[in-house]
């Protein structure tokens, strides 16, 4: 019986991996409560982002009905001012009570 088996050092080892057990428990349970956390956060920002969606599509509905976009206010202002905003005369003057149709159609034409 060469290969006898020392209790000392069996007992070592078992102490050893239930050591690790132990510690491995107390990591996994840091990790589970820092998961809580970030899920919690993630739960609430996708919340909010939802929230700002709808905010923003709200707004953009609004500027729907009020009519004109930003870019073709400015085209009607320069146009009201005596302009042409069509693609063939832009800038040139129009004649007096003169009207464009393609400068209209640029104005309040679907786009």
């Amino acid at each position: 019986m060469a290969d006898r088996i020392d209790k000392s050092d069996i007992y070592e080892r078992f102490a050893a991996v239930t050591q690790q057990t132990r510690e491995l428990v107390e990591s996994m349970e840091v990790l589970t409560e820092k998961l809580s956390l970030v899920l919690a956060d993630n739960a609430k920002l996708a919340i909010e982002n939802d929230h700002l969606h709808e905010v923003i599509k709200k707004q953009h509905e609004e500027k729907k009905q009020e009519g004109l976009s930003d870019s073709r206010r400015m085209l009607q202002k320069l146009y009201q001012e005596g302009f042409h905003v069509c693609n063939d005369m832009y800038g040139k003057r129009l004649e007096d009570h003169e009207s464009c149709t393609f400068c209209l159609d640029a104005i309040y034409g679907r786009h």
